[in-house]
């Protein structure tokens, strides 16, 4: 089974209808296709957060001029999907395995990159003047079970003793009393790092930053062929063939098996499926509690995260589901619903005004990857497992430096690993199937 998320011969498809589609503003000016044959020095292949921070950071930090070729529009895949969590996190693997396997140091030192990720996004919503409507710093952690808050507390410990990380603890009576109300949460950790943004305001605004730095933005330009021509890669879109000499794929959950024989089978996009409610009443609100805006998540495997915008509405988004289909939409629209309903009761039948999905990229060991592959000519970062919109912007930085031959700023040994393929991949499916079923067993004791 190959995986193949963008169709190469529709090109220039419209914006999913998300909230925050609806919500960004303009388009992106002066992103036509590629049309004829180009040489160029780098291309980019992806008009999301990764793409654009690489074309970003390579022209204001090196000087140097990037194509960034994307399928359909900027920001159409998951970089216009997301939650807009701007939180710390790299991959889903044991921080105690990292400790393990690299030492304190390194572990630290992967750790660190992920606070970095956070910063830099807040960095350059100030300095590239990006209003992405950014909350406050904080990021909750709820307890979904009574029995979660001892698991929060040995996280406060380790993260506090190994990492440094500044945190506190909320009993049930706190959260209530000073963030919301809900039939599932028991407490929660308070976390000083992350926040949460518009996330298409922000790409956009990353777009248009990238622009002012020299990036070349091409919309409706899927590379439908890869050859090599001497020192030049060659790549064929519906409208012309780009040569690059140096090649970065940014594609992440939307990059599909046939693009490069590199990436084939080692990658499983997973669906995250999000709903928006019509603005809140006042009776709503105060029934709730609930006023805070910052992000929050919860302690299952397959995780809800939800968040109250600045207007007052309530985007409630999980993991799960294993197809996109127009039956699976509304299976999938009708079970958050009722999910909503189930944690919120007051809730139950309010006007849901936006539905959309996006898919999250998965790679067989849980975690992301920065990474150069033939003759070194060859640059992905891929794999973020839903933590992606700070460590995509992060890792954009990360293959710029590495793009422009400097060492001054180098991956993790986390991120550093090469991307490893799935045993069998046509069974990932499969795989997928039985995960899900493991861990809808395990958040529910």
């Amino acid at each position: 089974m190959a995986i193949n998320i963008i169709d190469p011969n529709a090109p220039g498809q419209a914006h999913v209808d998300s909230y925050w589609a609806a919500t960004a503003g303009p388009e992106i000016a002066d992103a036509a296709p590629v049309a004829g044959d180009m040489e160029v020095d780098v291309a980019i292949i992806g008009g999301g957060y990764t793409g654009l921070s690489t074309a970003l950071h390579l022209g204001r930090k090196f000087g140097l001029k990037s194509h960034v070729l994307e399928a359909n529009r900027i920001g159409w895949g998951c970089s216009g999907r997301n939650g807009g969590f701007a939180c710390l996190g790299i991959g889903k693997t044991s921080m105690a395995g990292w400790i393990k396997r690299w030492g304190e140091a390194e572990a630290r030192r992967i750790f660190d990159q992920s606070g970095d990720a956070v910063r830099l996004v807040r960095r350059l919503l100030s300095e590239e003047a990006i209003d992405a409507e950014a909350t406050p710093d904080g990021y909750l952690e709820l307890a979904h079970l009574p029995n979660r808050m001892r698991e929060l507390e040995r996280d406060q410990r380790f993260l506090d003793s190994k990492f440094g990380v500044k945190s506190r603890l909320l009993d049930k009576a706190e959260l209530e009393s000073k963030y919301l109300i809900s039939r599932e949460a028991h407490g929660a950790l308070l976390l000083e790092t992350g926040f949460a943004l518009h996330a298409m305001k922000y790409v956009r605004g990353l777009a248009r930053a990238a622009q002012r730095a020299g990036a070349v933005l091409h919309g409706s330009s899927p590379v439908q062929g890869w050859a090599r021509d001497g020192r030049h890669h060659v790549l064929t879109t519906p409208g012309g063939r780009v040569h690059a000499r140096q090649v970065v794929v940014a594609g992440n959950g939307y990059t599909g098996d046939r693009l490069h024989p590199a990436i084939d089978g080692r990658l499983l996009p997973a669906l995250s499926n999000i709903v928006v409610t019509r603005p809140l009443t006042d009776a709503e609100r105060t029934a709730l509690n609930w006023t805070a805006t910052l992000p929050i998540s919860d302690t299952r495997n397959l995780l809800f995260y939800y968040r109250q915008l600045p207007d007052r509405r309530i985007l409630f988004g999980a993991r799960g589901g294993i197809e996109d289909t127009a039956g699976s939409r509304a299976s999938h629209k009708a079970w958050l619903e009722g999910r909503l309903a189930d944690m919120f009761p007051i809730l139950k039948g309010i006007e849901i005004t936006h539905f959309w999905n996006g898919w999250v990229c998965v790679p067989f060991d849980k975690s992301p990857h920065v990474n150069s592959i033939e003759d070194g000519t060859v640059h992905y970062a891929l794999g973020y497992v839903g933590t992606g919109v700070a460590l995509s912007t992060y890792c954009g930085l990360l293959l710029a430096h590495r793009l422009a031959g400097d060492d001054s700023l180098r991956p993790s040994p986390l991120l550093a690993q090469p991307l490893p393929r799935f045993p069998f991949p046509a069974l990932r499916r499969t795989y997928q199937r039985a995960m899900y079923v493991y861990y809808d067993l395990q958040d529910r004791r």
